[in-house]
């Protein structure tokens, strides 16, 4: 938890405000994982903190939405422009990307 806490102070990705009147806050939630290695032992603990956007209604607490998950066929379209074009094609994980 200490490390996501500072990964989200470090992005400075959000600060800590007055709720505006009529406003709703989203709440918030730890959400807990144990990753394993293929033969059953430990691999780590993993902590993400998650905000509970299902609660929320359109025009009350937001006008917009956003999702940074790719479409299976823009992966698929890229990579056959890439292939077709010969471009390099670098693969990379970014953590706590949905901070940014």
């Amino acid at each position: 938890m200490l490390e996501e806490v500072k990964f989200i102070e470090k992005s400075g990705t959000w600060e800590m405000v007055e709720l505006s009147e009529g406003k709703n806050s989203i709440v918030l939630k730890w959400v807990f994982k144990t990753k394993f290695i293929a033969d059953g032992s430990l691999k780590k603990h993993k902590t993400r903190l998650v905000s509970k956007g299902y609660e929320q209604q359109y025009g009350v607490d937001f006008e917009e939405t956003f999702s940074s998950v790719a479409r299976f066929e823009t992966v698929r379209l890229v990579l056959a422009l890439a292939a077709q074009l010969q471009w390099l094609v670098y693969q990379f994980v970014v953590k706590s990307a949905f901070l940014n």
